[in-house]
């Protein structure tokens, strides 16, 4: 019962939340056109090196799909997990922590192979700026982040198991939907900087013209800091992170080396129009949502012994189950993509609008996706089921098509 209930809240937040008619995609009459004025160069470049970017990224997702079924559809799975524990007397927590890392860090290294081919072909692009070393760095610092958060769920989880063996999956539900939250606060200031580092921007008319339009925008930020991006790419961005005393605005140093001022004020007018809409706080609340939704749905799996059997658990709330929790969550991940990514979209379009109506300035806008378009290699009118099953923005030529008719009055 509970399953269902947070299931219809959660569809209903869905319904409610998102901007799903406003603003309407632009017609394809429009986007042909916007295509048309794009350097033709720019379109091959992008459809080149997306085409040998995608059969690596989906040989990584089968493969990753692959290797959890495999743990957690046989007693493959279990066996590592008592394994780990073995040591320690097969202490429960041992078991939880120890052999939940270790088919967690298994499901993630079979992917690898792919992770160092991407970087090749970025390599060979031009758009990746890392040596190999600096490349494994990353790898490292990545799977210790997963390993640490991964670490601190799994202790919470068996330790709520064994607290509330009958009640264990309201309190699992309300954790992770909590954590869900608290990672949205505390992500900024103790993730991202294991990954870059970030400077105040200097004083001068850009800070300046960044921190006025977040004013004249109502979106209180605390500060505008750059990123050093360039150490690992040449792609270029900027975002708006953070929720309430947390929130700031970051732009990559390669965007302030690549683009005018006007086109990174855009940029920010973008990523600002998230903030506006709440994008930040509506993505948390369904994050949250769909984290407690798991978890009750994996309570009444629990009772499908057939699965368990399969799993060499004997009970959903054993340790032993949990490379079948981990291969439960990828199918939820992988069947859920398409629509995250359709809310993903929405939510884009309608910051487009809002960078546009904040600036009164859509041919800057027009211009910057071009840029961004070029800078980062887009494939600029993706072929449309790709599009829909793996796309969280707009196409290049939908976003410029959009300015134009904005531009039009429509």
């Amino acid at each position: 019962m509970a399953f269902a209930v947070l299931l219809l809240v959660l569809i209903a937040a869905t319904v409610v939340l998102i901007p799903w008619q406003h603003p309407p995609t632009p017609p394809r009459s429009a986007q042909l056109a916007a295509l048309g004025e794009l350097p033709a160069s720019v379109v091959a470049k992008g459809k080149e090196f997306a085409a040998a970017m995608r059969p690596g990224g989906y040989l990584a997702m089968a493969v990753g799909l692959i290797a959890a079924l495999v743990l957690g559809l046989t007693p493959f799975g279990s066996k590592i997990v008592a394994a780990c524990g073995r040591p320690f007397g097969g202490h429960r927590l041992a078991e939880a922590v120890l052999g939940g890392l270790a088919v967690l860090l298994l499901a993630q290294l079979v992917t690898l192979p792919f992770a160092a081919w991407r970087h090749t072909i970025l390599v060979r692009y031009g758009l990746s700026t890392q040596n190999w070393g600096g490349w494994a760095v990353d790898v490292a610092k990545s799977y210790a982040v997963t390993a640490v958060l991964g670490a601190v769920a799994l202790a919470a989880f068996y330790g709520l198991t064994r607290l509330a063996p009958r009640l264990w999956w309201i309190f699992a539900a309300t954790g992770a939907a909590l954590l869900v939250v608290l990672m949205s606060l505390i992500y900024p200031v103790l993730i991202e900087p294991v990954f870059n580092k970030f400077e105040p921007m200097a004083d001068g008319p850009l800070r300046t013209e960044l921190l006025a339009l977040a004013e004249r925008d109502g979106v209180p930020v605390g500060d505008v800091l750059v990123a050093d991006a360039s150490r690992r790419t040449r792609a270029v961005n900027a975002y708006v992170s953070g929720i309430g005393p947390t929130r700031r605005i970051v732009v990559y140093d390669t965007l302030l080396d690549e683009a005018p001022d006007d086109e990174v004020a855009m940029v920010v007018a973008h990523e600002l129009g998230h903030a506006k809409d709440g994008d930040v706080l509506i993505g948390t609340v369904l994050g949250a949502l769909g984290a407690a939704v798991t978890v009750c749905g994996i309570a009444v799996l629990g009772g499908w012994t057939g699965l368990l059997r399969r799993a060499g658990a004997g009970s959903i709330t054993s340790p032993r189950a949990i490379a079948l929790l981990l291969a439960i969550v990828a199918v939820v991940g992988l069947v859920s993509t398409p629509l995250q990514n359709l809310v993903s979209r929405r939510a884009e379009s309608r910051a487009d609008e809002h960078a546009i109506t904040l600036t009164g300035d859509p041919g800057t806008f027009a211009s910057m996706q071009q840029r961004l378009a070029t800078a980062n290699m887009s494939d600029v009118d993706p072929p449309w089921l790709l599009f829909w099953l793996f796309s969280s923005h707009p196409s290049t030529v939908q976003r410029i098509a959009a300015a134009r008719v904005h531009a039009d009055g429509g």
